[in-house]
This record gives structure tokens, C-alpha cells and sequence, in this order.
């Protein structure tokens, strides 16, 4: 038993549980650290402000996994983390520096504005898809009002943005406000502080997205930088303000406070510096993974969930070389960077594809939202190891 190696995952999200399972695949002793119990599916939560998926659906209780795969559970919070001297610090477990593998994949934090308590967010904790389920409910009971929602970039890390669910969010609710046959009550308006959001989907999937807002008269408020939020709408740089009864706006990402506070190498926005190997610069055997890390790469790069489950794999195959001496090459995460993604719309889906050397657009009406309701069944049976399952899928 010389060669049994033990493996601490901080973080219970995407990124981490795709760890724990990976690192079990390679006979290492894992340490899950989650603060939360429950894995939860960001990519469908989209449904559940409008009705058409309960909460427990989208998530996975992580005793679960843990039983299935064979690793241990902590539910705790990790307060610090110590580079030089190997060592993480949880609120009630006290610290730890007996693992030969570190795998940091805490998620980010969300840059802050004046206001947000009253622009709720779909990707925020995930309880806040319960309160916009409430929000959703209350505007439809108003029996009028005007919408908007949004999302905001990091001009530190443009990759730190997530644009795509506040699309679906907004998809969805126009959808259902018609199956009600009252959309026309409704002002639907759409803002962002960049002049085409969106634009990292390529060019066919803006063309196709601007011939849905024209079809359904949406609104939207580009290229203005958002200052701050109140209790009746969005306020603007300019001096401009967005009217608004119902606010739902998507921060850009930012440094996680634990991560910001470590002694690791960071880059401005506070994400971990990393190779392309998912190391952690100057900290030998510590990887991070997901949204925790700043990618490196092309321009249009985004942090998404399919590639922040590759660079998972690739950090446990990297490590049973390193630790462990398995055979092998090394593997990266850069030669996966793309843009891929089904966008729902609550009555179809567009497939959206782009890699800076193509981009690929098609429609699906009706089927590709049926097909993406299957995605979630497929995602959560493969977790449970009740279907056999591609990472990054």
C-alpha cells in the first residue's frame, strides 16, 4: 500500500466533485471539503424561477457521491489557505497538511455593486433560484410590469463572465408569460455594459439571437457601465436609469475572499495562477481547477462547466504522475478551451459552438429544449454512476 495517495478537494461544486471522482479513479485516498451537502447543477437551474424543475432536482446530495465512489465527505468551510507551508485551515475541522495532493476548486466570489440585494441573481448561491421563483411569481400575480435582466464583465478577466443563463433566465420567463397569454403586458428589457454581449458565441449566434429580441420586441440597454441597483431599477455611468419592477443581473466573477487572502500566486482579479497542467505556480502538488483558477489562452476564453470538469480529470492524471508515478504524459486544459452550449429558450434551443477557428450555430425548436431536459437526467444518473458518462459532457 506505499502507493496509496491521499487527495484534499476543496470545494463541492462542478469542478470539485469531478475531482473527488477522478481522483478515486486513480486510487487515491479522497477528502471531499464542500460547505454545502448538495451538489447543485447550475447549467438547469435556469428552470426553476419559472416552475418547470423543483429544486431537488437540480441538485445531488454529495453523501451520495461519496458513497458511490468511494471518497470521504467534509462538510466545513475552508478559511485559509497557506502555500508555503502546504497547509488549509477548515472553520471547525482546524487545519490540515497531511495530503499529498491539493485540488483548490473553491468557485470565485461575484463583483459587488451598490444595490444587488435587489438584482438577484440565477447564479449566485443557489438558493437564490428559490427567491427568483418568488420574484417570478409575484411580477405574474402584479399582472403587468417592466423586466430586466442582465449581466456585468470583469475588465480585469474577461473570461469571468457568465452571460449565457442570464439569456436562458430570460428566454424562459418570456416564454411562459406567453403560454399565459399575457407577454403583452410585459416590458422585457436586456442590459449589459459591453457593446455585443454575447459576442464570444460568434457571429451567427448574435444574428440569431438579435432576430429573436426584433421577433418578440425585447428591449436592451448595451454599452452603458452599470453603476448600481435600487429597488425600481438599474442606475448608469451616464447618468441613464432602466426602469424596472423585476431585476435579475449576473456579476461578473472575482477573486474568491479565501483565495485572495492565501498566499498563492494570483492575477489581478484574484483568480490562482496556474500552468497548463493545472498547477499552482511555486506549490508543488497543489493544482487548481475551475472557476478558482485564471485561465490562459485566447481572447474570447470563458471559464464554463464542461472545461472546469476537463482540467478535473486532467489535475488527478497529472498528479498520479507526479505523486504516484503512473505512466503517462502530462495533460492540458488549453488545447479544450471552446465556447460550447445549449441555450434554451423554454420552447427550443440553440447549440452554440465556437473555438477561434469556427463557430457553428443551428436551432432546435422543441427538441433541443427536450434534449437539454435529457442532458440534466444524463448528468445526474452518470454522477451516481447509473450511466456511463464523458467528463465534460
Amino acid at each position: 500500500m506505499k502507493n496509496k495517495k491521499r487527495a484534499l478537494i476543496l470545494g463541492g461544486g462542478i469542478a470539485g466533485a469531478e475531482a473527488a471522482i477522478a481522483f478515486r479513479r486513480k486510487g487515491f485516498e479522497v477528502e471531499l471539503v464542500s460547505d454545502r451537502d448538495h451538489l447543485f447543477i447550475y447549467p438547469i437551474s435556469i428552470w426553476i424561477p419559472v416552475g418547470t424543475m423543483k429544486y431537488d432536482d437540480a441538485s445531488i446530495a454529495l453523501d451520495k457521491l461519496a458513497r458511490r465512489h468511494g471518497f470521504t465527505l467534509t462538510v466545513d468551510r475552508v478559511t485559509a489557505l497557506d502555500g508555503e507551508r502546504r497547509r488549509v485551515t477548515l472553520e471547525n475541522g482546524g487545519e490540515r497538511s497531511e495530503a499529498d495532493v491539493v485540488v483548490v476548486a473553491l468557485g470565485a466570489a461575484k463583483i459587488k455593486y451598490p444595490g444587488m440585494e435587489h438584482a438577484r441573481s440565477i447564479c449566485a448561491c443557489p438558493e437564490n433560484s428559490l427567491i427568483l421563483k418568488e420574484k417570478v411569481d409575484a411580477i405574474i400575480a402584479r399582472g403587468s410590469g417592466k423586466i430586466a435582466f442582465g449581466f456585468g464583465g470583469n475588465p480585469k478577466d474577461k473570461s469571468a463572465v457568465r452571460g449565457g443563463p442570464a439569456f436562458e433566465l430570460f428566454f424562459n420567463l418570456h416564454h411562459k408569460l406567453k403560454k399565459l397569454g399575457i407577454r403583452d403586458r410585459y416590458e422585457m428589457t436586456f442590459f449589459a455594459p459591453m457593446p455585443q454581449p454575447g459576442a464570444r458565441m460568434g457571429q451567427k449566434a448574435l444574428d440569431a439571437m438579435d432576430s429573436m429580441f426584433r421577433a418578440n420586441n425585447f428591449k436592451t440597454r448595451y454599452g452603458k457601465k452599470i453603476t448600481g441597483f435600487d429597488e425600481g431599477g438599474v442606475n448608469f455611468e451616464d447618468g441613464s436609469r432602466l426602469e424596472s419592477d423585476f431585476t435579475m443581473f449576473i456579476s461578473a466573477l472575482d477573486g474568491h475572499p479565501v483565495i485572495r487572502a492565501s498566499n498563492l500566486a494570483l492575477n489581478p482579479s484574484g483568480f490562482i495562477q496556474i500552468d497548463d497542467y493545472c498547477r499552482i505556480q511555486g506549490v508543488e502538488n497543489w493544482y487548481a481547477i475551475g472557476d478558482s483558477a485564471a485561465l490562459e489562452g485566447p481572447e474570447w476564453k470563458a471559464k464554463q462547466g464542461h472545461l472546469a470538469e476537463t482540467m478535473a480529470v486532467n489535475a488527478a492524471h497529472n498528479a498520479a504522475i507526479a505523486v504516484k508515478g503512473a505512466p503517462g504524459e502530462p495533460k492540458g486544459y488549453q488545447e479544450h478551451l471552446n465556447i460550447l452550449c445549449v441555450m434554451d429558450i423554454g420552447n427550443g434551443a440553440g447549440f452554440v459552438y465556437a473555438d477561434g477557428m469556427k463557430e457553428i450555430f443551428f436551432p432546435m425548436p422543441i427538441v433541443g429544449h427536450w434534449l437539454k431536459h435529457g442532458w440534466a437526467h444524463y448528468y445526474r444518473f452518470s454522477k451516481l454512476g447509473r450511466m456511463l458518462r464523458t467528463s465534460g459532457v
